[in-house]
């Protein structure tokens, strides 16, 4: 959760500050390639509209306090997504002393949204953009891997990284094909019962899922690469691994079941029908 809050805080400016720019430029519209890419209709597109459509008659010119408060946002999701790699791979926290590689992480997400873009404008003519999705799978695995790598500070060997990226990157596709069928549905509801905030309900909705993919597939890489490192140095897992560690689990179970049983027994009012 706090990834996708995280990730939506940075997201919703950077598409208005991007729609901004570019569509001084060229026909760029943040909205209109929303609504595009998932084919929404009716109050969803409305509600999206609203959201990322500046206010008519309103200023579209970009202030410098509006550039800071963007790339604050942009580096507190860095850092939220650094946290993870940290935590996973348990590492030294370093917190605002990778900003600088916080940076170029966020520069190579442009790059990535810009190429996944394309590739979805290109082959996601189809009702669920199966064909993008399966495009997509090599682009996200050496950028997911690529992330890893320059957001733990070069501390996690990209080879070390190389199941996760994988894990996660099909399992963003699945959830990609998944999104464009459902997430139309979502924002229509959402948009019907509470206007535009329903659009930004369905999109933190949206996000929590993705974000959820990716920390379980790094704690799922994580796991796997210590397995293959273990048969890679001739380490054999006993057969009776499985059941030793769930006999632990389950006589920590039962002991925790205990204390709290006499904790409340001690606690528990006497009865006086009891004397």
């Amino acid at each position: 959760m706090a990834l996708a809050s995280s990730a939506l805080t940075a997201l919703v400016p950077v598409a208005i500050l991007g729609s901004t720019l570019l569509g001084s430029l060229t026909s760029y519209d943040a909205a209109q390639r929303i609504i595009k890419r998932y084919g929404l209709t009716g109050a969803g597109a409305e509600a999206v509209n609203a959201l990322f459509s500046p206010a008519e008659g309103g200023s579209t010119s970009v202030s410098v306090f509006g550039v800071l408060f963007l790339a604050i946002s942009a580096l507190s999701f860095t850092r939220v997504l650094q946290r993870m790699f940290e935590q996973t791979w348990e590492l030294k926290p370093l917190s605002v002393r990778n900003t600088r590689n916080g940076l170029w992480w966020l520069l190579s997400a442009g790059g990535y949204a810009l190429v996944t873009a394309w590739l979805s404008a290109l082959l996601g003519a189809g009702p669920t953009g199966l064909a993008a999705a399966v495009c997509e799978v090599p682009v996200s695995a050496v950028f997911l891997i690529w992330s890893g790598h320059v957001l733990s500070a070069r501390r996690v060997a990209w080879r070390d990284l190389v199941p996760f990226g994988v894990t996660a990157a099909v399992a963003m596709a699945v959830y990609s094909v998944g999104t464009t069928v459902y997430l139309p549905h979502l924002f229509n509801s959402s948009a019907q019962r509470y206007g535009v905030v329903g659009a930004v309900f369905a999109m933190i909705s949206a996000l929590f899922g993705a974000m959820l993919v990716v920390v379980g597939s790094a704690a799922l890489g994580r796991e796997v690469q210590d397995e293959l490192s273990r048969i890679a140095e001739g380490q054999r897992t006993p057969d009776d691994e499985v059941r030793r560690q769930w006999d632990s689990v389950v006589d920590q179970t039962r002991s925790r079941w205990r204390t709290v049983r006499q904790q409340v027994s001690r606690h528990r009012p006497e009865n006086p029908h009891d004397r």
